[in-house]
């Protein structure tokens, strides 16, 4: 059971959306409103997601203080047990995670500062924006599971995501329509199952919070990313669509319609089998998007790129694929393949992750 400590703050509002995450996740959770808190949310937000207590029920997997206030975190470093949450903390529960909520210059004073670094130095893991906010609710779900560890944990997981953009010229480029969906999804549930994340982001415009994130543009910027992040990486899941081709030249101006176009395409470097070159020792799962069945595509790719596992997907198929919130794979091993039908990209990214772990797993005692 996950413990939330839901502090009198503007935060508060963000608290109900991560129970709802956090009870998605398979975790039973309870919530003490610490007062003053019911001014800013009462207990029917909490509804069907968690149960608001006056003190825990029973046993206590992990604790969120969130949002915290400067008079919490005081009370925390030094060890008062002055309410259920903060007892439960003072008791020895762990793994904790506070979410600091400050305002204006407060999360500079020395004596909070100093409160802080007990904190951490006792094992709790803290975030704080550096304006003393606290984090969106994204950033604290993934904060509190990947503190409980999970099949993952320890794990440095590279994932790339988004599409690659050649430029023609000033304002013009070849791309595809890939929009990052399945890249993140794989990207947040991997922190959930308690990895350390590394996102190299081909034109995805909005940014996953938890993970290291690096935005590229083109296929030579993804692959230097991708190659200096693999070489401290664990595993490597190549999600994003990389062109396979570029223009021969690019014009640093805009062409002119009245110019005419004759466009000469060269072929972009294999990045997939540069990074398995590099580094034989990594985990490496690819991706082959196909019209009709993905199964023989994915396993040519399986062998012709040297990689660990394949997630083939139809994108002729309406409602999933490119942009959309679904997806339908399979999953394509040496010994086999196996099939998860349409389901959440968040969904597909768990089944995709279970397989790494549990193929890592099996080379690790090997």
């Amino acid at each position: 059971m996950i413990l939330c400590s839901v502090g009198p703050g503007r935060g508060a509002l963000e608290i109900p959306g991560v129970c709802r995450e956090l009870s998605r996740s398979g975790h039973s959770v309870e919530v003490v409103l610490e007062p003053g808190a019911r001014n800013f949310v009462g207990p029917a937000a909490f509804y069907g997601y968690a149960t608001v207590v006056d003190k825990p029920s029973g046993p206590v997997e992990a604790v969120l203080f969130a949002p915290a206030t400067s008079g919490v975190l005081a009370r925390l470093a030094r060890g008062l047990g002055d309410g259920a949450a903060a007892g439960v903390y003072a008791a020895g529960a762990r793994p904790v995670v506070v979410a600091p909520e400050l305002e204006g210059g407060t999360s500079g004073h020395p004596a909070v500062r100093e409160n802080l670094d007990r904190l951490s130095g006792d094992g709790c893991r803290v975030v704080l924006r550096d304006n003393g906010s606290m984090p969106g609710a994204a950033e604290l779900v993934a904060a509190t599971l990947g503190s409980l560890g999970g099949p993952l944990a320890g794990l440095r997981v590279l994932v790339s995501a988004g599409g690659t953009r050649e430029p023609v010229d000033s304002v013009r480029f070849l791309g595809n329509r890939s929009s990052g969906k399945m890249g993140v999804a794989i990207a947040r549930e991997a922190v959930r199952m308690g990895a350390e994340v590394s996102v190299v982001a081909a034109n995805v415009e909005v940014v996953e919070p938890g993970v290291r994130w690096t935005p590229v543009e083109t296929v030579d910027q993804l692959r230097e990313s991708v190659m200096a992040l693999a070489a401290e990486s664990d595993a490597l899941i190549m999600a994003a669509a990389v062109s396979d081709f570029k223009p021969a030249s690019v014009t640093r101006s805009k062409i002119r319609r009245s110019e005419g176009l004759d466009l000469e395409l060269v072929a972009t470097e294999d990045v997939l089998k540069s990074v398995r070159r590099a580094n034989p020792e990594l985990f490496v799962v690819g991706f082959a998007a196909t019209h009709g069945d993905p199964v023989p595509d994915a396993r040519e790719k399986l062998g012709s790129k040297g990689v660990d596992l394949v997630v083939g997907n139809d994108i002729s198929q309406e409602g999933i694929g490119f942009g959309a919130e679904e997806n339908e794979v399979y999953i394509v091993k040496p010994e086999g393949e196996s099939f998860v039908p349409r389901a959440s990209k968040q969904e597909i990214a768990r089944a995709i992750l279970g397989d790494l772990a549990r193929e890592m797993t099996k080379e690790r005692r090997t």
